[in-house]
């Protein structure tokens, strides 16, 4: 089954597998290069079905570093566009993951520390839902004025609009791994008392309104994604899994069509049980009890158990990402483990 189409809306993907959103920061002022094509191209000639990029900011101040991939403005379009033709010529989808990194923004790439940037090093102010910094060392944040948040919805919509002219056809949402979006959704970041914070419904009206602004622009055919951390793993008074089921089952009413069930980043230093497959119960209660397509993603290494995840009806899709960075051509390695038979691509067909 893992070689199984799926169709959402109008778009059908020749598999259930898909490349994971992986930060390259490797961008100058958003703008893709060579390396984000020759990146998500080869994912593309391995026998992916969906290639997705990596989180696009947008606006300038919610990249997570200088680095990241970007959409604020029109001139990112051409070099995507030619991203996504190449995609398409591949038999696979390309699809874009928009994001805006809240107070984890500012910072030097992992490679280069992962340090708090300050204006001075070519960092920004950091925005959030509450003045409450990521960690010890984190600056800390401004509060968001309510004339900003209602703004914020339409800078994901705007995004969404050049996503089409780039020639995307899956756009997802990000709202985990304590960026701005699962911010307001986790009272670990949101102290707010005004309409977008305390109690569920307002923690959860920035995400359900984006939601709702993007998919007025993203054409009726095209999928909608929206990737929740769907547990702080910080237990009573954070965010968890019950309030995932929640939100997801909001999230189908305002036009998703897959939720992507990661988990935590909310704070540093957290003790989560990571492990083969750690985050397929959490894709496969919300798809049961949320009535709604899932995606699963962590630690999914060996054909085996992705075929074992959509198989036994615990995701829709499976999300690889490391094993992605291991080997661009893992679908097409996993294929005759599981006895399918899948071409290559017809240049490559002689080490057959």
């Amino acid at each position: 089954m893992l070689f199984d189409a799926f169709k959402i809306r109008d778009i059908v993907f020749k598999n259930r597998i898909a490349v994971s959103p992986m930060c390259q920061y490797s961008s100058v002022d958003g703008f893709a290069n060579d390396w984000h094509l020759v990146h998500l191209g080869s994912r593309a000639v391995g026998g992916a079905a969906l290639v997705m990029t990596e989180a696009a900011a947008v606006e300038a101040r919610g990249r997570i570093s200088p680095q990241d991939l970007g959409l604020w403005k029109d001139e990112h379009v051409p070099f995507l566009k030619k991203i996504t033709d190449f995609i398409k010529g591949q038999n696979a989808v390309p699809g874009i993951q928009l994001a805006h990194a809240g107070r984890k923004a500012s910072v030097t790439r992992p490679w280069d520390g992962d340090s708090p940037l300050g204006e001075a090093g070519g960092g920004w102010q950091a925005a959030a839902p509450s003045a409450v910094r990521f960690g010890a060392g984190s600056q800390v944040p401004y509060a968001l004025t309510l004339e900003e948040i209602s703004a914020i919805p339409g800078l994901f919509a705007a995004a969404a609009g050049r996503a089409l002219a780039a020639g995307f056809q899956v756009v997802e949402l990000h709202a985990a791994h304590g960026y701005l979006l699962h911010e307001f959704l986790s009272p670990v970041a949101n102290k707010r008392a005004d309409a977008y914070g305390g109690e569920f419904k307002n923690r959860a009206r920035l995400a359900l309104e984006t939601a709702r602004a993007v998919r007025k622009v993203w054409p009726a055919g095209f999928p909608l994604f929206m990737r929740i951390s769907a547990t702080d793993w910080l237990g009573d008074g954070a965010w968890d899994i019950a309030q995932s089921v929640e939100l997801a089952r909001a999230l189908k009413n305002e036009g998703v069509d897959l939720v992507d069930c990661s988990s935590g980043a909310i704070a540093p230093d957290v003790a989560i049980p990571a492990g083969p497959g750690f985050q397929v119960p959490f894709a496969e209660r919300i798809r049961r009890e949320a009535g709604i397509p899932t995606g699963a993603v962590g630690f999914i290494v060996s054909p085996e158990q992705a075929e074992t995840i959509v198989r036994t009806g615990q995701a829709d899709l499976v999300l690889l990402g490391r094993e992605y960075l291991r080997d661009p051509y893992w679908a097409l390695h996993a294929a005759p483990r599981l006895h399918v038979k899948v071409p290559p691509p017809p240049q490559y067909l002689r080490a057959l």
